[in-house]
């Protein structure tokens, strides 16, 4: 079952996020020594990683032992403006102290499959899973963050593609119809394993959605985001106030 936090604004939204990444780092640092944890692009998660990167939350967090993987890109150079890689270099990656080592792009300027099955082999390699096992990871990401869009769709997740029910790979490569363009995705089986799974939406335009995925029934197929199930981790929808207005939510 998802917990939900309801925000006032996007201002708090975004502080309330950061703050979320700053305590799941401490925690999972304390827990096994190093914080993984997987970024997503889009308009929403940008103003959360500038916060980041302030003087205030830099000192926050031992950037040394962080390891940041991306949830999905497009397949484009990382230089490309479409690059969710170069949006978060730009506004975090650049200013914060991590090693470069353990910065994890998707080469999305390779041809789409192998760079897909490159991406798993380097989850593979830093979560300590055998190259050929089947199914999730048996210790998976510490975070995984996430947003959505107005189809429902989540990372590269689209309704009706492959990837929202696969079972056994990590990373998938999928021609997007509605995007006209190839997009590497996480799938559930990597994500739905995470320690922590966040999701971040914001604005009106969202709000009949988040009632879909989170009152309506469980069509993932259809609605992507629904595929996002942590088996034993711990699930979170963080809104704003108009992202949540058609939500019912007891006080």
């Amino acid at each position: 079952m998802a917990n939900i936090s309801v925000f006032p604004d996007s201002e708090s939204l975004v502080a309330g996020a950061a703050d979320l990444i700053i305590r799941s780092a401490a925690q999972a640092m304390a827990r096994h020594g190093r914080f993984t944890l997987a970024l997503a692009g889009g308009d929403t998660p940008r103003p959360v990683y500038a916060r980041l990167a302030g003087a205030d939350c830099l000192k926050e967090i031992d950037w040394s032992r962080v390891f940041i993987f991306f949830g999905d890109e497009r397949c484009v150079p990382p230089y490309d403006p479409r690059s969710n890689y170069l949006m978060a270099r730009t506004v975090l990656l650049d200013k914060a102290p991590i090693p470069r080592p353990n910065i994890y792009r998707i080469h999305g300027e390779e041809e789409p499959e192998k760079a897909a099955k490159d991406y798993e082999g380097a989850l593979r390699h830093v979560l300590g899973e055998d190259a050929l096992s089947d199914g999730p990871p048996s210790v998976g990401l510490d975070l995984v963050l996430l947003g959505m869009g107005d189809n429902g769709h989540t990372a590269s997740l689209f309704p009706g593609l492959a990837a929202v029910t696969e079972t056994k790979r990590w990373v998938m490569a999928a021609y997007v119809e509605v995007a006209s363009m190839w997009r590497i995705t996480m799938t559930p089986v990597v994500i739905n394993a995470a320690r922590q799974v966040v999701f971040l939406v914001s604005g009106a335009k969202k709000a009949h959605m988040v009632k879909r995925v989170l009152d309506g029934p469980s069509e993932p197929v259809v609605l992507p985001a629904r595929a996002v199930r942590p088996a034993s981790g711990e699930l979170l929808w963080l809104l704003d106030k108009p992202a949540a207005a058609e939500l019912r939510i007891d006080s």
